[in-house]
């Protein structure tokens, strides 16, 4: 298998620190399950915290790129934190915008980031995938979530420093999308590493959940710190996802190998709860092998459901960058909702998406139909985004 099989099994023997030391105070091993719960939570965690540093910039374009001064609440009952926010993100919205942001070409700018930083991202994760299969998957992990938050903090530093350089913004992005693309392989990875293929789709939808989790909460943060100052947006979650992964660095077990145990007891596991066979069949240590990338697109199933992401994502992604504005800068029902206010309404998607998710894993688990779920939900967006654009304002 290679030398970089050996190096990865070496690596992957190393007890974090922190399991090391629960280990001494309880006086025994962690039992498997136990470690399991331990893998899911660390993973949603640090998913969650990449996504909530991930949307701190749709919520702070419509303080960066202001265009109209008509700002304030719909007169429908709102929740009292709306209220509250008020005052303060009129105050703030009302202000002349961010050079270079603040121009005719300022929204384009802020797309062109966006774009920037998802190109980074998306070319990142291929070779994170890589990389991946080659070192500790916990190191890469909390290099990620640290780096993360470092260029999250600076995207806001750009405030405290008076910095007005479009290029400054668009490096810290670029930088901050190559960090951020180390998430997503490494927890799938971990998680496969855990459970497998699993047939427990509730347990996956729950903790698929991190990304609507992880929006929600970046955007309640990011409109809470706008009264005082948009810096604080981007530092306070960037603090945030920096902590978790040092949680990472000290708690999480890459693969069973880490707390002992052993691989034909981990598969028989698996087994008794009717887990098929493993992925690449016919490699019973498959897991050590990293996968080229023509040999992955031949593994059954890859194609049409990585074309059925791409297109989720392609509308996911739209909301998630663009909603908050697009809330700020549309007149609904004859007024324009504050910013803050607008990134707190905006959360309602990602609510949705937890309940879908869970929803989808629970029926899938029914019907035990994992394409046909995910086939009908897809479709039922369609109308779902026709009636938003239609009856939206």
């Amino acid at each position: 298998m290679g030398s970089s099989t050996e190096n990865r099994s070496r690596m992957g023997s190393i007890k974090p620190m922190g399991i090391q030391l629960i280990e001494c105070v309880r006086g025994g091993p962690l039992s498997f399950r136990s470690s399991q719960a331990l893998v899911l939570v660390l993973t949603f965690l640090s998913y969650a915290s990449y996504h909530a540093t991930r949307k701190t910039t749709s919520i702070v374009k419509s303080v960066l790129d202001p265009k109209t001064t008509n700002l304030g609440l719909l007169h429908w009952p709102s929740h009292m934190y709306l209220q509250e926010l008020k005052g303060a993100a009129n105050n703030t919205a009302l202000e002349s915008g961010w050079a270079p942001f603040n121009g005719e070409d300022g929204t384009q700018l802020l797309g062109e980031i966006d774009l920037a930083f998802l190109g980074v991202y998306a070319i990142g994760m291929f070779f994170a995938g890589h990389l991946g299969d080659r070192v500790d998957l916990r190191i890469l992990l909390t290099i990620g979530m640290v780096g993360t938050g470092l260029f999250t903090a600076a995207f806001g530093a750009g405030y405290w420093l008076n910095i007005h350089s479009f290029y400054y913004f668009l490096g810290v992005q670029m930088i901050a999308g190559l960090f951020q693309s180390s998430g997503w392989p490494s927890v799938v990875a971990v998680v496969g590493n855990w459970f497998g293929k699993s047939k427990r789709g509730l347990i996956m939808g729950i903790w698929n959940a991190h990304t609507s989790v992880g929006n929600i909460s970046g955007s309640l943060i990011a409109a809470a710190m706008l009264k005082f100052g948009w810096s604080w947006s981007f530092a306070v979650p960037g603090a945030m996802i920096a902590l978790v992964g040092l949680a990472v660095f000290l708690f999480l077990p890459v693969d069973p190998e880490v707390i002992g145990v052993e691989e034909d007891r981990h598969v028989k596991d698996y087994e008794k709860n009717g887990t098929d066979v493993p992925l690449l069949e016919g490699h019973s240590s498959g897991r050590d092998e990293a996968v080229g990338f023509i040999q992955a697109w031949r593994i059954p199933g890859v194609a049409p459901f990585a074309l059925c992401l791409f297109f989720c994502k392609l509308v996911a992604y739209t909301f998630l960058y663009w909603l908050p504005f697009y809330l700020s800068h549309t007149e609904i029902g004859g007024e324009y909702l504050s910013d803050s206010a607008a990134g707190i309404l905006s959360t309602l998607f990602d609510v949705g998406g937890v309940v879908g998710g869970i929803l989808a894993g629970h029926i899938s688990d029914r019907l035990d139909a994992r394409a046909l779920t995910a086939a009908t939900f897809t479709f039922s967006a369609i109308p779902a985004l026709f009636f938003y654009r239609i009856y939206g304002s």
